[in-house]
């Protein structure tokens, strides 16, 4: 008898898991297009979720592959070692238009040309992936983010019935860093620069119209030419769109003390304090000191990112090559009043390196931030003025 009722129990509880809703027929799937923002670095990509709306069931879901796991084991090992995991989480529109429109974020919605079977294959395929042990996934900032998993949901449902086009954009063959500067150059000029400094030459690959949608504007175009089909007939995958959240119009200021500003005075100041050396005999050993620990620094952080985490993006980093981690041990070095015989060579043919670098900048592989270029200057005045010191 108990074997009998745990047997019973068992398959009503597979039952109840297995069966999804069924939607009515004025069920609807829309893809949200939520505009870029201006208040944080993350924001300025803009955003894309699903939303499936059932009147007659009382249902009014977003589906949102952006969401990321604080609480999750060894956040800043995982965090650090490029573990990012996302995941689907599930709101309902109330919260997701209320978040957005806080933020004065204009919303899109395409309503999708679906037959009935379809939207209920949508609406199943996007319920089981919400279940916690199907939700989460490695993030990848390019290939495969909250933007690239609205575009698969849709080629992994309806296969052979979806005709996603091969190129649809106005500006055809940009780079990863390219496509990125475009929502980040003006607004968040530091951002840029930590994007610029720590990802490689992978961001300077040469991407298809298809790879285009790892962003939200992308997916936008994307479906505005793809075509499903139904009954064997061929349609316009949108049948409708509409603005369903309005922004309201606002200036927002663009900062004016840039990386290429700030490292610019930087550079200023060494200049200043070499004609302060020659004339009233100061050293200013500290400055040295932490201007090329700090510069070491930075090429440590980028070998690491390269060669012991899976940031697949920070592979093959030109910025090591102005940013030597061997900075690290000449800093050390430079607190003394007189520097070692071996430190002035090391200067020495650091300061014909760094020429070269500047005058070969704009042809390397990968495209390097104009504000480092102030770096790599005060590197050349300040070796001069160790060199110069009696």
């Amino acid at each position: 008898m108990i074997q009998r009722l745990a047997i019973f129990l068992l398959f009503f509880a597979f039952a109840f898991n297995s069966t999804a809703q069924d939607l009515s027929r004025s069920a609807t799937v829309s893809i949200l297009t939520v505009e870029p923002g201006h208040e944080e670095l993350f924001a300025a990509f803009g955003h894309s979720a699903i939303r499936i709306q059932d009147p007659e069931n009382q249902i009014d879901k977003v589906y949102n592959f952006g969401t990321y796991y604080y609480n999750q084991p060894y956040f800043y090992v995982n965090f650090a070692r490029g573990y990012l995991l996302y995941g689907l989480s599930v709101s309902n529109w109330q919260r997701f238009q209320g978040y957005y429109a806080y933020f004065n974020r204009q919303v899109i919605a395409q309503y999708l040309n679906l037959s009935e079977d379809q939207t209920q294959q949508v609406f199943d395929f996007l319920e089981n992936n919400a279940k916690p042990e199907n939700s989460k996934y490695y993030y990848d900032y390019f290939y495969d983010n909250c933007a690239t998993r609205i575009r698969d949901v849709f080629v992994q449902v309806l296969g052979d019935d979806i005709k996603l086009p091969q190129n649809y954009s106005n500006n055809p063959n940009q780079t990863v860093r390219q496509l990125t500067d475009f929502y980040i150059e003006e607004e968040f000029p530091w951002g840029k620069l930590g994007i610029d400094l720590c990802l490689g030459l992978p961001m300077d690959k040469q991407l298809s119209d298809y790879e285009y949608m790892y962003l939200p504007d992308y997916i936008f175009d994307a479906f505005e030419k793809a075509q499903i089909q139904h009954n064997n007939t061929w349609l316009p995958s949108v049948k409708e769109k509409q603005v369903i959240l309005q922004s309201r119009e606002m200036e927002y200021p663009k900062p004016w003390f840039t990386p290429t500003i700030a490292f610019g005075l930087c550079a200023l100041l060494g200049i200043i304090f070499l004609i302060l050396q020659y004339k009233k005999g100061w050293l200013f050993r500290w400055f040295d000191f932490i201007w090329f620990f700090g510069v070491g620094l930075i090429g440590l952080l980028l070998l690491l990112l390269w060669v012991a985490t899976d940031h697949n993006a920070a592979a093959n980093n030109f910025n090591i090559l102005w940013a030597l981690p061997t900075h690290l041990i000449v800093a050390f070095a430079l607190v003394r009043k007189k520097v070692k015989r071996w430190v002035n060579w090391y200067l020495l043919l650091l300061m014909p390196y760094s020429i070269i670098m500047l005058l070969f900048w704009k042809t390397f592989p990968q495209d390097l931030n104009e504000g480092f270029i102030p770096i790599v200057l005060l590197m050349i005045v300040r070796s001069v003025a160790i060199i110069l010191r009696k």
